[in-house]
């Protein structure tokens, strides 16, 4: 299988990921709003909105394989900021600490994914 159609597969299912996440999180908007007004997100329903739109908007263009760089750059904003407006493991105390560094951590991964997406040719 030539690398361009295994590289496009990666950037499709990575993309479909993030596309997903954002139809899920507008789907329980309300459930979503108010677990981040507890974690005391500063307007949780208008970060909510926009969060979840950079996801949709992002992850189609990159699964489509349009503007890659671009979409793959605010795919890693928003999952960088995510980690660390959400995923604070450091100020968690055990169990829940090791769920969230887990998480954190496999973010850290789709970082990655995301930044090799965003530089295919």
């Amino acid at each position: 299988m030539p690398v361009q159609i295994i590289q496009a597969v990666g950037a499709l299912l990575i993309g479909c990921v993030f596309i997903f996440a954002g139809i899920g999180h507008f789907v329980k908007f309300a459930a979503m709003r108010d677990y981040l007004a507890i974690q005391k997100f500063p307007a949780p329903a208008l970060m909510l909105a926009a969060g979840s739109t950079v996801e949709i908007v992002a992850g189609f263009l990159l699964a489509i394989g349009m503007v890659r760089p671009f979409a793959a750059g605010a795919l890693v904003i928003f999952t960088l900021a995510t980690n660390v407006m959400l995923l604070r493991f450091w100020a968690s105390e055990e169990p829940e600490r090791q769920v969230l560094r887990n998480a954190f951590l496999i973010n850290i991964a789709v970082i990655g994914g995301l930044l090799l997406a965003g530089t295919l040719d």
